[in-house]
């Protein structure tokens, strides 16, 4: 064997050097690839933190209620209603608990009761159960209502309706509201699933959402008092440094599970996708260490899923074979079959997809196991979606029935109403768009060869005025292909999802030259 040898150093001097050696090391990983010392990881100030810093006199002279739960916290974890009770400019006279109370103790649909906080002694009305929307007799000593609550980007996480049934009491008893914004813990940009139909409510009232809806409180807010013509004053103290592509892990804030059974920024992320196995025969994974990370059911082959799930090419996320006995809730003390869904990439995950991938999966291994609960339209907000998910629809069928109606929400109303700027898109370009053309004509998705001709040459005139970088003459011209596409449609010429592809496709171009 090859033995190196190393010259003779006095062992003095070999200290030293050992030492200026780590010193190095440590100054290295200290600094960021330049040398520059790295930034503070904190980068998202909440709404709480604004308000109180910049924003007092919107309450002055005001007696004041606050609607909040365990999640209303600074970067510090001091709790929004210590920081308001204790406050010398802030007269806090009310507190309204959401579903699992102000404390967060309660489990998931359990009725709160109204109570007096021992901490501060002030009156905490439940906005949970009987009561969903304050009365007139818990507004009597408040002249304006905080909400300072943070959500999960679910339209079937009750805590934003809350938000919404207070702006109704607020407009029909003359008190002002203001929201102390916070992220969407799952990421402000993508927007999935069926906006809600009427018909699908139990809980949310009139405030419709599709499954994931991509907002944060304050927009909700903003939104529906505008959509619903909400007769109040409303203010919302915006976060400072929110970017619509974080997930929570990118704030740097604090994370307090948001109720019993969303442990962590990952049970929020899969939560949204992964509810959408419940109301059936399936197990969410409540009862475990693991909800809505694991799923399964009694019958189910965990390897077989697994591998099935894999070869469905889901971004963003990899799937486990996993066998696990519920310690409450469906299945207590079985064996349940399944999957636990472990998160790789967040941003690339569409969690609508996920969930209704998983149960179409899991319902094929045995349909005749498999059963939905009669109102599992009211959670995923369409009847149509639970009938085909019933008669035994592939995910990406039941998908395509609601993509015309949701682009259309996004672009209509709910992006009237962000406050928060989108993430900008990667540039667009006709040329784009004429690849687009060629590959929905290759999927049978452009049903007439004149069609085809007809889009490319539009195409080719606006490239034209591109080129010469004519905005105006680009953003007339792409209105006219959008005509020409309304046309196609309405003879049958083109699909809808062309139709779609193609609209947000010109959408994009318009707005890089406005």
């Amino acid at each position: 064997m090859f033995k190196r040898s190393w010259p003779s150093i006095p062992t003095s001097l070999f200290l030293i050097v050992l030492i200026g050696v780590l010193v190095g090391a440590t100054t290295v990983l200290a600094e960021g690839g330049d040398g520059e010392q790295e930034e503070d990881s904190v980068q998202v100030k909440p709404g709480v933190e604004v308000f109180l810093d910049d924003h007092l006199d919107w309450i002055e002279g005001k007696r004041v209620g606050l609607a909040t739960n365990m999640t209303g916290v600074d970067r510090d974890l001091n709790s929004t209603i210590d920081l308001l009770y204790e406050h010398p400019d802030v007269d806090l006279t009310a507190l309204y608990g959401p579903e699992h109370g102000i404390r967060g103790n309660q489990e998931a649909g359990e009725y709160v009761e109204s109570y007096t906080d021992e901490r501060t002694g002030l009156p905490v009305y439940s906005l949970y159960g009987p009561t969903w929307e304050p009365t007139e007799e818990m507004l009597e000593d408040v002249d304006v209502l905080i909400y300072d609550i943070q959500d999960i980007g679910s339209n079937v996480y009750t805590y934003i309706y809350t938000l919404g049934f207070i702006m109704e009491a607020a407009a029909e008893h003359d008190k002002s509201v203001i929201v102390l914004d916070r992220p969407n813990a799952i990421g402000g940009e993508h927007v999935e699933g069926p906006v809600r139909e009427q018909e699908s409510v139990s809980f949310m009232g009139d405030f419709l959402l599709p499954v994931r809806h991509g907002m944060t409180a304050g927009e909700l807010a903003t939104m529906w008092k505008d959509e619903h013509d909400l007769n109040i004053d409303l203010k919302v103290a915006e976060m400072d440094g929110w970017e619509r592509d974080m997930h929570f892990e990118d704030t740097g804030l604090p994370w307090v599970m948001t109720s019993p059974n969303i442990p962590t920024p990952d049970s929020a992320t899969l939560y949204t996708g992964t509810i959408l196995v419940a109301n059936s025969t399936l197990s969410d994974g409540l009862g475990t260490t693991r909800p809505f990370e694991l799923v399964g059911a009694p019958w189910i082959d965990a390897e077989e899923l697994a591998e099935e799930m894999e070869q469905r090419d889901i971004e963003g996320v990899s799937f486990r074979p996993a066998y696990f006995d519920p310690m409450y809730d469906m299945y207590e003390g079985e064996i349940v079959g399944g999957v636990q869904v472990h998160i790789e990439n967040e941003s690339a995950i569409e969690v609508v997809q996920l969930g209704l991938e998983l149960a179409t999966a899991m319902r094929d291994q045995d349909p005749d196991k498999y059963e939905l609960d009669d109102d599992y339209n009211e959670l995923i907000g369409s009847k149509e979606a639970q009938e085909m998910l019933s008669d035994g629809a592939e995910a990406e069928d039941i998908i395509a029935t609601w993509k015309g109606d949701l682009n259309t929400w996004i672009e209509d109303v709910r992006n009237q109403y962000l406050l928060y700027p989108p993430h900008p898109s990667d540039p667009i370009s006709t040329e784009d768009i004429q690849g687009v053309v060629t590959d929905l004509e290759e999927s049978g998705d452009i049903i007439d060869d004149d069609a085809v001709h007809d889009m490319q040459l539009h195409l080719r005139a606006v490239s034209q005025y591109e080129n010469q970088e004519d905005g105006d003459t680009v953003i007339q011209h792409i209105g006219g292909f959008q005509d020409l596409l309304e046309h196609q449609l309405d003879n049958e010429l083109i699909s809808e999802e062309a139709y779609d592809d193609l609209h947000s496709q010109s959408e994009q171009l318009i707005e890089q030259w406005e």
